[in-house]
This record gives C-alpha cells, sequence and structure tokens, in this order.
C-alpha cells in the first residue's frame, strides 16, 4: 500500500449544501492524506445550520476512513483582496482546528482560487483540484439557484436531508390517499418536479400479502377464505411495514426534493395499536432510530366524509378515535401537522398553499451580502 505524501490534508468551503463536486474533492484529499480535516464554515447569515451540514457531510464520507468533519459558524466578511479579512477567517479556521487538537496541516485541498493564499497562510502545500468544474460541473451558486435541476448531483446525505417531506394521513376512508394523489398530480406539473413519485402505503400492499398467504393456507387444508377482519396480525409484521415505508420515503425523496407520501411510519404505529394493541410496539421502535425530518403532516379528517367500504377497509367506527390517536401523537411529538375538514376541492386548494409556502422557504439560500458565486463556463450559476 503506497504511504499518502501528507499526514494531514485541510478542506474548507460553506459546502451549503454539499454536492458531488465537494465529494469529489473530499475524496481527492482523502487519497493523498493519512487524515484529511474537512473544516464546514457556516454564517448566521444562512439558511442551513452549520450542524446539519456537518451531519450531512460526516455521512457521505463516512466511507473513506479517514476524514475528520468539523464545524464553526464565522461571520468573518470575505474579500479576498483584504489582508484583515483573511486574518479574520484564518483566526476562525485555527481555531476550529486546534479545538480538536489539529495544529498542523501539511496540505490544502481546493477547488478555488483562494487555494494558493490559504495554502500559505497555513504554510502547507496548495492542492488545486478541478478549478474549472471540468470533471464535476457543479457549484454551491448553481445548487442554491435551480436545486430540482442540479438535485441529481448532490450527495444522497444531502438530499434525505434537504428534501421538503409533506405526509398526509388519516383514518380509513378520510380521503387521504385521494389528496396525497391530487398533490403530486399538482405538483409534477411544476418545473423541474417531473420526476416526484409516489409514496404509497406499503401497509395496503402488506395486506394484499397476507391476505393471499392466508386465502392459499386455507385453500390447502379445505377451510373457507378468510375475509379481511379474519387476518392475524403480529407485532413483526408492523415493525416490517414501518421499515418498508421508511425506506419507500427515502427513495422518493431521492428522486426529487418535493416528497408528497400517503403515509407514514409514523401513522404505521396507530395502525399497529388499532390491530395488536397499545402492548404492540413494532413500529414504535422503528421510528424511534430512524424517522425522516418532516416539513408538515397532512390530517384528511372523518368529518364530513363518508365511509366508502372497497372491500378492505374495517374501519367505519373507529375513525373518531383513530383521528384523535393522530392528533394526539403528532402533539406529543411536537411535529408540525395541519387538520383537513371541508371537501376535497377545498382540502386540496389549502393545502397547496401551505406546501407552496413551505417549498418556497426552503429553497431559498439565505447569504451574507459578501458571499461569492462560482462561475460555471463563463456564466454565473
Amino acid at each position: 500500500m503506497t504511504a499518502q505524501p501528507y499526514s494531514r490534508g485541510l478542506a474548507i468551503g460553506k459546502f451549503y449544501p454539499p454536492h458531488n463536486g465537494h465529494l469529489a474533492l473530499i475524496e481527492r484529499g482523502a487519497a493523498e492524506s493519512g487524515r484529511l480535516a474537512v473544516l464546514v464554515m457556516a454564517s448566521q447569515f444562512e439558511s442551513i445550520p452549520v450542524g446539519v451540514r456537518v451531519d450531512w457531510l460526516r455521512g457521505a464520507t463516512a466511507h473513506l476512513g479517514n476524514v475528520d468533519v468539523l464545524g464553526i459558524v464565522s461571520d468573518a466578511p470575505v474579500d479576498y483582496r483584504s489582508d484583515i479579512a483573511w486574518v479574520a477567517n484564518h483566526a476562525s479556521m485555527v481555531a476550529a482546528l486546534d479545538r480538536v487538537g489539529i495544529t498542523r496541516v501539511d496540505a490544502v485541498f481546493s477547488s478555488e482560487a483562494y487555494g494558493t493564499e490559504l495554502a500559505a497562510r497555513f504554510d502547507a502545500t496548495p492542492i488545486s483540484y478541478d478549478e474549472s468544474r471540468v470533471q464535476v460541473p457543479i457549484s454551491g451558486t448553481a445548487v442554491r439557484r435551480d436545486l430540482p435541476g442540479t438535485w441529481p448531483l448532490l450527495p444522497e446525505a444531502t438530499r434525505l436531508g434537504l428534501a421538503t417531506r409533506v405526509i398526509v394521513v388519516g383514518a380509513e376512508s378520510t380521503g387521504s390517499t385521494t389528496l396525497s394523489e391530487a398533490l403530486l398530480a399538482h405538483y409534477r406539473r411544476r418545473p423541474g418536479l417531473a420526476g416526484m413519485t409516489a409514496v404509497e402505503e406499503y401497509g395496503r400492499c402488506f395486506t394484499y400479502e397476507l391476505h393471499a398467504q392466508a386465502a392459499a393456507e386455507a385453500r390447502a387444508s379445505g377451510h373457507p377464505v378468510p375475509g379481511i377482519n379474519n387476518l392475524v396480525w403480529q407485532t413483526e409484521h408492523f415493525g416490517r411495514i414501518a421499515t418498508v415505508q421508511n425506506e419507500w420515503e427515502d427513495a422518493a425523496a431521492l428522486a426529487s426534493p418535493l416528497v408528497i407520501a400517503d403515509t407514514d411510519a409514523l401513522a404505521t404505529t396507530l395502525w399497529e395499536r388499532r390491530y395488536v394493541g397499545e402492548h404492540s410496539r413494532a413500529a414504535t421502535a422503528v421510528i424511534d432510530e430512524y424517522l425522516p425530518r418532516r416539513d408538515v403532516y397532512l390530517l384528511t379528517d372523518h368529518e364530513g366524509v363518508p365511509f366508502e367500504q372497497d372491500g378492505w377497509r374495517d374501519g367505519e367506527q373507529i375513525r373518531p378515535a383513530m383521528t384523535r390517536w393522530f392528533i394526539e401523537e403528532l402533539t406529543r411529538r411536537e411535529l408540525p401537522w395541519v387538520l383537513l375538514r371541508g371537501d376535497h376541492d377545498t382540502r386540496l386548494r389549502y393545502s397547496i398553499d401551505l406546501i407552496d409556502a413551505l417549498w418556497a422557504k426552503n429553497i431559498r439560500f439565505d447569504s451574507p451580502p459578501w458571499a461569492s458565486v462560482t462561475e460555471l463556463g463563463g456564466v454565473s450559476r
């Protein structure tokens, strides 16, 4: 195995947000360093907190094995022609490194023009990588200006954390699936969002499978085929449903920066309570370990909605209790939720108003007035 030429490398940046160009730079630095420090330089003027960016980068670089991701909030104005600005920013970097016991770096890896001067400030070797963005044609500026258009060029950890997630939930036959399908159709017509994928209810798919298995066993033994009310539910069924529901939702987040989901793993905990009892906690164990960040839950109310039997439902009498359970659980977990009452068109318009506002907030990347832009192909992107 060839030894790396540098003992301790350094790469710095806003990583606002982390993209595949950043990863390529980090991989180059990790390949040439015994250990590579990656320093996230965030500002209070920016929309994504430093800790979130650090977590995303740690997730995206964990496979490298020799990368230390650090973060610091530095509001020192950036001016590459000003010595006072260089001194102020360099002091923040030194403090962040010193805090974790890094007192010297041998090489500075950068895709920016400032890399040479930064290396000189550290008395280190400057290593330039893909400054013209030929290897990976992406920049933070490009991402901030067109999040949907650059979505495929973001690491999985960034996409999973940055996606706007709208979760539609409700008791049986309250219009939640109808609403989620209408919202999906509406937003697929928006620029850059045609690739949105449906997040369907895995619990219903599992019910079909469970019934098919029970029917096959009944026929084989000469017994009548059981109805939906006679299916035997086990605790482990709901752990499986919650796990797959999370997987389906994350797959949709990787495909598009806006996710409209028809139910989620948290809702599965309430169906487990409904079918097995409060003592059964398999789905809860799943979401206690992992539940993606939510922007809002849209809770479809049962009031004013006639119960429609499709052959697979049995919960008309329990709909009021289920609605109450949703309200209590979402409130207990301090998750954002909105109750939707009224006809379908009223609910749809109201939901679109809310989602539009959330989407606008989430794709607006605030920056300090001195923030620089990266030119790609001679055009600011």
